[in-house]
């Protein structure tokens, strides 16, 4: 910058001792003179705008150089400039082609409308009313869009309960979401992921024979409703409350006696405690049609047997010696 200010000056300015030059444009050339000999300059580059801008201006007009206000809120040299920009604005930026090439056209919608968009229903949460209200609303969205087409429902949900049995909803969640899935048209295929415990349990039992699925290393449990705290209530209120568990109880052994091909008493004496399941148990339990292994059955049914293996691999049994 310093070259550029230097050279154009000196064909405008001689640099001489002549007491008709200011004393400030001596001194400055007095400057020059004695600092070109010690600091080497850079090079020129006549295609850089600010460093041309500048030099023209010291060349017409130095005094718009030396005579600037000494507390300007401007960096150095671009109050010279009509309407100086150091870069473009962020909304030049947005607007610019690289960076729109992959964005979308609208903002993405949420997680559960993209879901939705695939007919997919995701229960990943108790069964407590916004759950109930949210899933209901959307069989009833899936059907009518398309009474044909399969509905897919994900479960890892605790039912009504907490892990720790804590009750957390009614019983009239999961039922509600049950009686929804008993009236629609469509096939609705459920998959456990991670866990279907209690009312979530009924709901993976009750999708359409032959699709209904679970992860190898899923849990199914069923186990009797809860009474929620009775609190300082009265005993005869503390009465009705447990005989309406009750009738939730009976209504939950007759649900999954049907489901999973059961008599009510094989249900009712397994619920007794808490009856945990994984994925192979719950398929002898009727809970489920099939294990999602992608492709390990055929790998297991492969797999040779222990003897054969042994034999095999040259191991002979102990009592054969």
């Amino acid at each position: 910058m310093a070259t550029c200010l230097r050279l154009p000056m000196a064909s405008s300015i001689p640099c001489s001792s002549s007491s008709s030059m200011p004393l400030k444009h001596r001194s400055f050339n007095i400057r020059c003179a004695a600092n070109s000999s010690k600091i080497p300059m850079p090079p020129i580059n006549p295609k850089d705008p600010f460093l041309s801008k500048l030099a023209s201006v010291a060349a017409n007009n130095p005094d718009a150089l030396f005579s600037r206000p000494q507390n300007s809120d401007m960096p150095p040299f671009l109050d010279i400039y009509d309407s100086p920009k150091l870069m473009a604005t962020p909304a030049q930026v947005e607007r610019s082609v690289s960076y729109n090439e992959h964005r979308p056209r609208r903002p993405p919608p949420d997680l559960p409308s993209l879901l939705l968009h695939g007919r997919i229903i995701y229960i990943g949460m108790p069964l407590v009313p916004a759950v109930t209200e949210l899933v209901i609303a959307e069989l009833m969205y899936l059907q009518w869009m398309d009474p044909k087409e399969p509905i897919y429902l994900y479960i890892n949900s605790t039912g009504t309960t907490r892990d720790d049995g804590e009750t957390v909803g009614m019983e009239s969640e999961g039922f509600a979401i049950y009686d929804a899935m008993m009236q629609l048209k469509n096939e609705i295929h459920t998959v456990a992921v991670g866990a279907a415990i209690g009312q979530a349990c009924l709901l993976l039992a009750a999708g359409s024979k032959g699709k209904r699925f679970m992860m190898p290393h899923s849990k199914a449990m069923i186990q009797q409703p809860r009474a929620p705290s009775s609190g300082l209530m009265a005993a005869s209120d503390v009465f009705i409350r447990a005989k309406e568990v009750i009738i939730n109880r009976d209504t939950l052994v007759k649900l999954l006696a049907k489901h999973t091909d059961n008599s009510e008493e094989t249900v009712a004496n397994a619920m007794r405690r808490p009856f945990y399941m994984d994925s192979t148990r719950a398929k002898e339990f009727g809970v489920i049609d099939k294990i999602l292994w992608r492709g390990q059955e055929q790998i297991m049914a492969d797999v040779a047997a222990p003897d054969v293996w042994d034999k095999n691999a040259g191991i002979r049994v102990a009592d054969a010696i």
